[in-house]
């Protein structure tokens, strides 16, 4: 009677269990429950900042490629200037060794023709070098053209647009590290996709945790540099 006692024990013992179930009591968690809801919000997050790091990436380069076309076309205006300048330097030269040719020779109608022929910047600076006394004094310029007033047309224009074509450079080298680093950035949240996709892989509770902390640890450190780094929106 007392091993039938046992049996009838039992079986009222799981329909009482059987009841409790019916009446909504809560089954244990599984072990792997909170690793895998933090592994789903790991995973979720990280998505949204490597779009957000491959846009800001793409909105610096773009910046970058301005820059450096603006740089570009600088140079080439300061190159277009360089070459009137040097026209304009060429016909002072000209018109000046005939001048000294003319003084030398002792040609006073050549030299008061070619003295007449003295473009705007040449004229002034003839008159200041001559105001030296270029044959007396041998510390004196040796010709007008080493004067600071002496200035050909264009030569302004070219070291303008030449410092300008520096600036956008500068900045155009400044845009590019900024790429590079949110291009970064994308990679580390590759890495952190990658640690926390393994955490779903494997036997061994703990080797899961232990790639879903390093997951933890990179997206931490990424979300840091997301946030230290400039922005372009």
């Amino acid at each position: 009677m007392t091993g039938v006692g046992r049996q009838v024990d039992r079986a009222q013992a799981r329909q009482a269990g059987d009841a409790a179930d019916a009446h909504g009591s809560p089954a244990p968690a599984r072990p792997g429950h909170v690793r895998e809801v933090v592994t789903v919000v790991v995973l979720s997050v990280t998505a949204v900042l490597t779009a957000w790091s491959v846009f800001e990436a793409s909105q610096w380069g773009g910046e970058m490629s301005i820059a450096f076309s603006k740089a570009s076309s600088a140079r080439i205006e300061a190159s277009r200037h360089a070459a009137e300048a040097d026209a304009a330097r060429g016909y002072d030269l000209q018109t000046f060794a005939v001048w000294v040719q003319a003084v030398a020779q002792g040609d006073e109608p050549l030299a008061a023709f070619a003295r007449e022929r003295f473009s705007p910047q040449l004229a002034p600076a003839m008159d200041a070098w001559l105001a030296t006394e270029p044959l007396q004094d041998p510390d004196a310029p040796r010709s007008p053209f080493a004067l600071p007033v002496y200035e050909p047309p264009g030569a302004a224009d070219a070291a303008e647009a030449d410092a300008r074509a520096e600036d956008w450079f500068a900045r155009a080298l400044l845009l590019d590290e900024r790429s590079d680093r949110y291009t970064f950035l994308t990679v580390l949240f590759a890495l952190v996709l990658f640690f926390a996709s393994l955490s779903t892989r494997g036997r061994a509770e703990r080797l899961r945790w232990t790639l879903l902390g390093v997951a933890l640890v990179l997206v931490v450190v990424g979300t840091g540099l997301l946030l230290a780094f400039p922005k372009i929106v």
